[in-house]
This record gives structure tokens, C-alpha cells and sequence, in this order.
């Protein structure tokens, strides 16, 4: 569905309704309003066909107050710049959340990455890095993966920015291969903090997560490596969907057939997955569906309004960046539907984003065993934390969240005084 909200707008009214609560006058938070730089970039490419086409680009930081901004890079033909600015701000909080030492930051590209030839990709990233470079660095923004990126993409914008450089920089950007200093479990990180954060609220509900029915909207990185987590840990998960519609199955789909068949080919859709007892569904009626726990891991605006009266799962835990409106937050609450926020439940990305960074500073390689450990003790610690000030304030678990991240930037920032 078209978007129809501004999510910045989203992110204005969280902050001011946490500072309310914690009792902050306007003044003492009023710079978490404004990022504090942004910058829109055009990248002219020679196209293989010889023609020369003009793409254009952001990067924007919300905040630099507790550490270097961070954030992904997003190439996707919906970005826009106010979609950058809630996510830079997203970032913002969901590193004060899980208290590790980073601002916020996001980049994106108003492109199509799959109508592009590798060269015009790695071209477009080269070209990119060099126009934000004066922003980015280790001390200032560190990049990441996002929508429509991954590893090889990262690889190319630490060449361009170490060529700028004159000298190879590793910790410019996190995501990278292991061979070009990538820390092993990084691609399952988000995944994995999901999955830890899904264990955790059952735990806290008292309830046999062997017992819980689980639907994942969207298959991309994070939600299949979820998929596949959540499954091992021995929840039934009984729904899947990608870009093409879902497929469902009450008693359960067979995650690992359907994760072979996706890797099998990048062309293979859910829509062309046959098995026996499946059902062909759309995404929309996924949202729907009568499960313990409902995981949307696709684009933001998901859960709105429209649908939110209808939707049936006891829980819902946010894989994905802003999924859920403000307004249907309310009534999801009303309705006593538990939500974990997205700068809560898919932090494990930039945690282990920073424990890569840290590896490139102190040239030092961590076994996946301890990065798996490492992870597993800031998403507990960082859950424990929002439910129990959520329960001390009889609040939601996303107010809980922000109630801690905005503190956090706020006492940083009032700490070392405004210049």
C-alpha cells in the first residue's frame, strides 16, 4: 500500500511522549528532534548500455552524542528522505537501548539493485562512498548493510573509501566478508537477536515455546534466518512470506525445505513453493493469522491502521524497521496484544556490527561461539531492562524502550553540555 504517513512524524511523537514521562522539559530534549547533518548526493553512472544515468543518495546523521553515527546503507526504489531520517533516528535509540557506544546514522540509494549489472552496482557504491566520504570514518559513521545490500557491497565501499585514504581502513564499515575483516555470525545477527528476544517474552509469559505457533512476514536476510532459529529453538512456525505473497500450513511448514529452495536460486519466490498441506496466502492475510507470535521482517507501515483491529496474534515482535504505525500501536494495545519494539528485538544486527568494528580497531578475531555469547548477554540484558521499567511505569514495552534510549542520549548530551 502506498505510504500515506510520514515517519518522522512517528518518531516525534514517541520522543516527546518519553520525555514527558521521564520528565524532561523541551529544552533538555529538543535536540533529539533534528538530526545533526544531512546530506542528499547524485551519482552520474556510465550504464552498460553506454548511456549515463543520474541516481541520487543520502546520508543522514540524527546523533553523534554517545559515539559515532551508525546505520545501514539501503538501496531500494522507495527510499526517500524522510524514510532516512526515521531510520537514522531509529538507530539513534536502538544503540542507547541495547547501550552500546553509537549514535545514529542511515544512507540510502533511490534504486532498483536488482535491474543492475554488477559493474553498475559496484560503480554506483564507489561513486556513493566518494560523495559521503568527508562524513563517514571509523571515529564519525560507520555504514552497514541494509535493504537491498549485503557483504559484497560492503567490500566495495570499504575499497573506495580506503582508496580515498591511501591506505586500507577496515573499520570504515561493518558487514563486511570475514576476509576483509567481517566477524563470524554476522549475517544471522539480527536473526538471532529476534529469536533471543522471542525466547525471552514467552519466558517472561510462562509459556513452552514448543507450544507457540510463530508467522514471519518477509524472508528476506533477517526473517529467514529467524525462520530457521526460531524453528531449531522448537516453535511451529506455520507462516512465510516474501515480496510474492506467503504460504501457510497449521501444522507447521518444513523450514529447512523452504530455506534450500530459496537459496537454491535468488529468482526462487514463495509463490512458486509447492508441498503437500501448504496454502498460497497473501501477505496481508499472514498479518492475520491466528498465532502465538506474529514476526513482520519486511518494509515499514505494515501494521496500520486498516488492519490492526484484525490482526490475531497474542505477540508480535518487530524484525523489521517501524512496521507498525502509531496508530495502530494504540489499538493493539487496547486490544492487549504485547508488542517488543523494533529498537529492541532487531538490535542484534548493530551489536554485532559493533563487535566487528571493535575486532578492526584492536585487530583481534572473536570465535562465533563468543560473539553468540556477547550477543546473547546485551539482548537479555537489554530486555530485562525495558520490561521491567515498562512494568514500573505500566506502560507499553516501545514506550519502555525509548524511556531508556532517550535517557540515555539525554544525559549524554546534558553531560557534556550544548556549545
Amino acid at each position: 500500500m502506498p505510504n500515506l504517513y510520514n515517519p518522522y512524524d512517528n518518531v516525534l511523537k514517541v520522543v516527546d511522549h518519553a520525555a514527558s514521562l521521564l520528565g524532561y522539559p523541551e529544552k533538555d530534549y529538543a535536540f533529539l528532534k533534528y538530526p545533526e547533518r544531512e546530506l542528499k548526493v547524485s551519482m552520474p553512472v556510465v550504464m552498460d548500455d553506454g548511456s549515463i544515468r543520474i541516481f541520487e543518495g543520502f546520508r543522514i546523521q540524527h546523533s553523534t552524542v554517545r559515539g559515532p553515527a551508525k546505520g545501514g546503507v539501503r538501496f531500494h526504489p522507495g527510499v526517500n528522505h524522510d524514510e532516512v531520517k526515521a531510520l537514522a533516528a531509529w538507530m539513534t535509540f536502538k544503540c542507547a537501548v541495547v547501550n552500546i557506544p553509537y549514535g545514529g546514522g542511515k544512507g540510502g540509494i533511490i534504486c532498483d539493485p536488482n535491474e543492475l549489472s554488477e559493474r553498475e552496482k559496484h560503480s554506483l557504491t564507489s561513486k556513493y562512498i566518494a560523495q559521503i566520504a568527508p562524513l563517514i570514518g571509523p571515529e564519525q559513521d560507520v555504514p552497514a548493510p541494509d535493504v537491498g545490500t549485503n557483504a559484497r557491497v560492503m567490500a566495495w565501499m570499504m575499497d573506495a573509501y580506503s582508496m580515498l585514504k591511501g591506505h586500507s581502513v577496515l573499520s570504515c564499515v561493518t558487514g563486511k566478508p570475514i576476509g576483509l575483516g567481517g566477524i563470524l555470525g554476522r549475517s544471522e545477527a539480527t536473526g538471532r537477536g529476534v529469536m533471543f528476544t522471542v525466547n525471552n517474552l514467552l519466558a517472561k509469559q510462562g509459556l513452552d515455546r514448543t507450544q507457540a505457533s510463530v508467522a514471519i512476514q518477509g524472508m528476506g536476510n533477517v526473517g529467514s534466518v529467524t525462520a530457521k532459529l526460531v524453528h531449531e529453538e522448537g516453535m511451529c512456525v506455520v507462516a512465510v512470506s516474501d515480496v510474492s505473497g506467503g504460504i501457510y500450513d497449521p501444522a507447521g511448514l518444513d523450514i529447512p525445505a523452504i530455506l534450500a529452495y530459496l537459496r537454491e536460486n535468488p529468482k526462487n519466490l514463495l509463490k512458486d513453493f509447492t508441498a503437500p498441506n501448504i496454502q498460497h496466502i497473501s501477505n496481508a492475510e499472514l498479518l492475520e493469522l491466528d498465532v502465538t507470535v506474529l514476526i513482520p521482517a519486511a518494509l515499514e507501515n505494515q501494521i496500520n491502521a486498516d488492519n490492526a483491529a484484525r490482526i490475531r496474534a497474542k505477540y508480535i515482535v518487530e524484525a523489521a524497521n517501524g512496521p507498525t504505525t502509531l496508530e495502530a500501536d494504540d489499538i493493539l494495545h487496547e486490544r492487549g496484544i504485547m508488542l517488543v519494539p523494533d529498537i529492541l528485538a532487531n538490535a542484534g544486527g548493530v551489536v554485532v556490527s559493533y563487535f566487528e568494528w571493535v575486532q578492526n580497531i584492536q585487530e583481534l578475531c572473536w570465535t562465533e561461539e563468543r560473539v553468540n555469547g556477547e550477543l546473547k548477554t546485551i539482548m537479555d540484558t537489554a530486555f530485562e531492562a525495558v520490561w521491567s521499567i515498562a512494568h514500573e511505569k505500566n506502560t507499553t514495552l516501545r514506550t519502555g524502550a525509548y524511556l531508556i534510549a532517550v535517557k540515555r542520549v539525554t544525559e549524554a548530551k546534558l553531560g557534556r553540555g550544548i556549545f
